[in-house]
């Protein structure tokens, strides 16, 4: 039996897990910031960093003492160490490995991006090849995933991420942050056909993705009726609906259209997005159209968590990828050129 534990801090969510065998989790412990950044309507980096650095200590301590375990029993230590913000990930990393050093356990480092393909681990068994489609706050990519640390990128978003338009959007109407839960749920009261907003770059040669041009529109909509003032007019319902249906549409056909693209049976979806109602259904109901198998992370392993740095570090730690601690976070650490596993 190994035990990992996890330590996530890559953006506004302070967490630690403690994993076992790579899929048991005896705890998974998440500290949300969105009441702190909410009133400024996305992540303020400055104050992500603050609050990481006041819960990081009583996290990890709730997280061993939940699992039932002393700090000794765990086998090794999991970090992100990038992507994301750089004063983040210095708490995380910095406090991982000086924790790593005073128990003397080995210190595995691990790629964000990585740790959420590879989300829905303590949940279902994952079969390889598959297609990965990670949907987040800060991407919107689609992978063949060939193994644990084989990847080979087939799309990406040129410009916004998909999580990045839902909350550009929501405060162009008013409704506050995180926009991503708020417009799906106003969207179930719109009409998704009231406008006809574009779907961006839906070539079948193109996996890649482009959500500013979406929000544009959704934009110019918006400042035009305040122009003729009839800004009490807006129907927000149909606004969220027919955005949402337009980032929904997209996602599907692309994912879609690269397992077929790759005669790959398997599908992967994770990421802050993934947790979006229409799109889970939508893609579920098309992938049994097209015969092909959907697995999606339960919703609290969809959001940053710790467990699926846990899980993935102890994948890590078995085939030897031990960091030194001399570990430098990455803000731009990339996947493809990842060492891996």
């Amino acid at each position: 039996m190994t035990l990992v534990l996890g330590i996530e801090t890559s953006c506004d969510e302070t967490a630690a897990a403690v994993v076992v065998d790579g899929k048991k989790v005896l705890s998974s412990i998440v500290s949300s910031q969105t009441e702190i950044h909410s009133k400024y309507g996305g992540v303020v980096p400055e104050l992500a960093c603050r609050r990481h650095i006041e819960t990081i200590s009583p996290i990890v301590s709730e997280a061993v003492d939940k699992a039932g375990v002393k700090l000794t029993d765990v086998n090794a230590i999991a970090v992100t160490s990038g992507p994301g913000l750089i004063g983040a990930l210095i708490v995380g990393v910095s406090f991982a490995k000086s924790l790593a050093y005073s128990i003397n356990r080995p210190l595995v480092s691990v790629n964000h991006l990585e740790a959420h393909i590879f989300s829905i681990g303590p949940e279902q068994e994952v079969s390889f090849p598959f297609i990965s489609l990670l949907v987040s706050g800060g991407h919107t990519n689609l992978y063949l995933v060939r193994d644990y640390g084989c990847y080979e990128m087939l799309g990406r978003t040129y410009d916004d991420a998909a999580g990045e338009a839902f909350d550009k959007v929501a405060k162009l109407l008013n409704l506050g942050y995180p926009g991503g839960p708020i417009i799906d749920k106003l969207a179930k009261e719109g009409n998704s056909k009231a406008f006809n907003f574009p779907r961006a770059l839906h070539l079948k040669e193109s996996f890649d993705f482009s959500f500013s041009g979406l929000k544009t529109a959704v934009m110019e909509h918006v400042r035009e009726t305040r122009i003729m003032g009839l800004e009490k007019k807006i129907n927000q319902a149909d606004v969220a609906a027919s955005f949402q249906q337009a980032v929904v549409d997209v996602l599907v056909s692309k994912t879609i259209a690269s397992a077929k693209s790759k005669g790959v049976r398997d599908i992967v979806v994770a990421g802050g997005v993934a947790a979006n109602e229409q799109l889970r259904r939508e893609l579920k109901e098309t992938a049994i159209k097209e015969g092909l198998q959907l697995r999606i992370p339960s919703l609290q392993y969809c959001t940053d968590n710790a467990a699926m740095v846990a899980g993935i570090g102890y994948h890590k730690l078995i085939k030897g990828k031990i960091a030194d601690l001399d570990l430098n976070p990455q803000a731009d650490l990339s996947l493809v050129n990842w060492e891996g596993i």
